[in-house]
């Protein structure tokens, strides 16, 4: 008796260790579910961060610097207009960029590349173009005067000097930066 009893407890036990270690439909269910939404989701995510993160990843070849196709030689104390594009890759959008500075020497000898963009509302300044203000960089819209460094004059509307481009000397031709630099000033 105490055999058959011991037996009985054994297989209760066993039969406890089995139901414990089976898995319910709705388990099973549960568990395939999930699993299939989570690379269902994972599907879908990973083409949009790649193509969020792809852009961001990519090495440019290409130098800060662009050829303006201007001689150094060339370059007086009388500003001029310098024109010069480059190509702007945003994303998988590439786009030809026209940029404009007014370049000269100044009393040192030192290139001077200015932006012709007036910092009061962003039109365009000239030089010399105003009869009553010779000599200084003139914005139309609303009579901005700057002087020959770009210093802005006071009691005009320009908030601060224009700013100035970085530029370098290769093969006696000058290369300007893409971008112009803020100069500091009141």
């Amino acid at each position: 008796m105490k055999e058959n009893r011991h037996e009985e407890m054994q297989n209760k036990e066993l039969v406890e260790k089995e139901d414990k270690q089976k898995i319910t439909r709705r388990q099973f269910l549960s568990y395939t579910i999930m699993g299939v939404s989570g690379f269902m989701a994972a599907a879908t995510l990973m083409p949009m961060l790649r193509f969020a993160v792809d852009p961001v990843l990519k090495t440019s070849a290409a130098g800060d610097m662009i050829a303006t196709g201007i001689k150094e030689s060339d370059i007086t104390s009388e500003p001029q207009r310098v024109t010069f594009a480059f190509k702007q890759e945003d994303g998988w959008y590439t786009s030809e960029v026209s940029q404009t500075a007014w370049v000269y020497r100044d009393d040192n000898g030192e290139i001077v590349a200015l932006s012709p963009v007036c910092k009061h509302l962003g039109c365009n300044v000239d030089w010399n173009t105003n009869p009553n203000e010779p000599n200084r960089f003139f914005c139309p819209c609303h009579d901005g005067l700057y002087e020959k460094d770009g210093t802005n004059v006071p009691g005009t509307p320009p908030r601060g000097p224009l700013d100035r481009y970085d530029y370098e000397i290769k093969d006696g031709i000058l290369y300007l930066s893409m971008r112009p630099k803020p100069v500091g000033g009141v």
